[in-house]
């Protein structure tokens, strides 16, 4: 081995820092091969300063911890490390680089993985805010891995064919799927997955079937109280009464002692009249402690508005006595225009009917009922019989039909056809397969597809915690496509099939061709990324407009 050159080269690490390493490049004269130092490489890629550990240091804390690029800054600051906000938002695009690489490398052993539970269950699922494309997902319901990502520019069915044909081609055909009533998803999976058990998400199906039964009067009742402006009356009425209050904070504890323990009431009966308005202003706006947290039409915070506005009414209905308070009274008059509101009745009638039956479905369903207090983390009772389950609905529809006047009503009529044509895909007995050891075993494909739900929320979540900002379309059209994979860190089983026998992410990654990583990235910023460099020129150009009705004259 003879000395081919020598260089030098700027390393960080967390362990030492920034340091200058030396490098000598040897070369055999015999084969003319050339050796370059193992142990740098195996600290950091080529002609990469930092090091395997730092970038994923990095992407833990940006995707794990969800921390932002000034606390990751800081963080590495204190380990003698200097690095700018822009290298570590690309470090963090090179981690997910990296794991969407060794993840793809280990499909053989996440295969074996799944078949020795038997199989997976495939659940589909897509996100996207505003204008931003449709981040697709493809989970395995049984070891709750994500599978693969796709980002489509629609939910249309000839986007999501080719994706779901990709995870037919990876992982095989699924044991059973689970998705929502979208008609992209219905279709495509109907062509790729042809005769493969199908099953549509109980809550997506119970929010559809709300929607279809009472979203038109339940606008009429949104529509009507913004046009009384009743909230911002409200709020006005209660800032003059908290300036009559003063700093008087012996009011609200007398009310609560006078409420709370039945104790002779000791306030005045002025400062009485303006503190009892005062708490039932706040009352009627405060409708949150009625939600439960499952969103409409679940939930119908104008409706609860509604009715908690006529309690208030009745509470200051005092016009017909001689003896009425004028703090009551200043509420009467915009109150007494809500309830004397003929349109506004109406449509509060008909929704509470409405939300009657959908109760009754709901119970049915044995899932979203109130009392179990889960919100959108409730993935239904899993234990209760499903046979059982669908006589409940059974009885449901006939208690329906054998009433002319809601057999008869065009809503009613089309929540019976809901039910009707997704009979087949909601109600399923557990499917028994036989895994890789010879063993049978007895799967009961979730209700709900509130696993992908649950995880579009988290990381939505984590990206508004980081960011700082509600609005995620800039971050969603910016964020590599295999960014959902972070999801499967936490999973053991997941990780020794990626790690493939190495200790530690750093010596996985280490494994993978540098190469790869740069072409993943720049087939991402092709796709979904930036305008090129050289646009940007032509669109910085002043007179662009002079120059392009020039050149389509000539």
């Amino acid at each position: 081995m003879k000395v081919l050159k020598t260089r030098k080269k700027n390393v960080v690490t967390l362990d030492i820092g920034a340091f200058c390493a030396k490098e000598t490049v040897l070369v055999n004269p015999i084969d003319n091969t050339v050796h370059q130092s193992q142990q740098l490489r195996s600290l950091t890629p080529y002609r990469c300063t930092y090091g395997y550990d730092v970038l994923v240091f990095v992407g833990y804390g940006l995707f794990v911890h969800c921390l932002s690029e000034q606390q990751i800054i800081a963080l590495l600051s204190d380990r003698n490390i200097t690095i700018s906000q822009r290298e570590i938002g690309f470090l963090g695009k090179k981690f997910i680089a990296y794991l969407a690489i060794a993840h793809q490398q280990a499909q053989q052993r996440l295969n074996q993985l799944m078949s020795h539970k038997g199989g997976y269950i495939l659940h589909i699922d897509g996100t996207c805010e505003g204008g931003s494309p449709h981040l697709f997902t493809g989970m395995d319901g049984i070891a709750q891995i994500v599978l693969d990502n796709i980002k489509l520019p629609s939910e249309k069915a000839e986007s999501i064919i080719p994706f779901l044909e990709r995870i037919k081609k990876q992982y095989g055909n699924p044991v059973a799927l689970v998705h929502d009533m979208g008609k992209g998803i219905l279709s495509a999976v109907e062509v790729v997955f042809k005769g493969i058990p199908d099953f549509i998400c109980h809550f997506h199906f119970l929010r559809d079937i709300g929607k279809d039964l009472y979203e038109a009067e339940y606008a009429k009742i949104r529509i009507r109280l913004t046009k009384h402006k009743i909230r911002t009356v409200l709020r006005a009425k209660a800032k003059a009464l908290d300036s009559l209050m003063g700093n008087d904070t012996q009011l609200g504890t007398g009310l609560l002692e006078c409420i709370a323990e039945n104790q002779p009431n000791t306030i005045p009966a002025e400062k009485l009249a303006i503190v009892s308005s005062y708490v039932m202003i706040h009352w009627a706006l405060d409708t949150t402690g009625q939600l439960e947290g499952y969103g409409f039409p679940f939930d119908c915070p104008h409706f609860i508005f509604y009715q908690r506005l006529k309690v208030l009414y009745k509470m200051v209905d005092t016009s017909g006595y001689n003896q009425f308070d004028k703090h009551f009274f200043n509420l009467w008059k915009p109150l007494n225009k809500i309830i004397n509101d003929q349109q506004l009745r109406s449509a509060a009638k008909q929704i509470e009917k409405k939300m009657e039956t959908f109760k009754q479905l709901r119970t049915a369903l044995s899932i979203t009922v109130s009392e179990n207090k889960k919100g959108l983390n409730d993935d239904g009772d899993n234990n209760t019989n499903i046979k059982r389950i669908a006589q409940k609905v059974k009885r449901f529809r006939a208690q329906i039909m054998a009433d002319p006047k809601l057999s008869q009503t065009d809503s009613y009529k089309k929540m019976i056809k809901q039910i009707d044509t997704y009979w087949e895909k909601l109600f399923a007995d557990p499917i028994t397969i036989e895994t890789s050891n010879g063993q049978q075993v007895h799967i009961q494909p979730q209700r709900t597809n509130n696993i992908l739900e649950r995880f579009f929320r988290e990381l939505k979540r984590r990206n508004r915690k980081r960011s700082g900002t509600i609005s995620l379309n800039k971050r969603l059209k910016t964020m590599l496509t295999d960014t959902p994979l972070i999801k499967n860190l936490d999973k053991a089983e997941y990780m020794e099939a990626i790690l493939d026998g190495n200790a530690t992410l750093e010596e996985r990654f280490e494994k993978i061709d540098y190469n790869m990583v740069l072409e993943k990235l720049n087939d991402e910023q092709k796709t979904y990324g930036k305008i090129s460099p050289e646009m940007k020129k032509i669109i910085q150009r002043p007179d662009l407009p002079k120059k392009l009705a020039s050149l389509f004259a000539t």
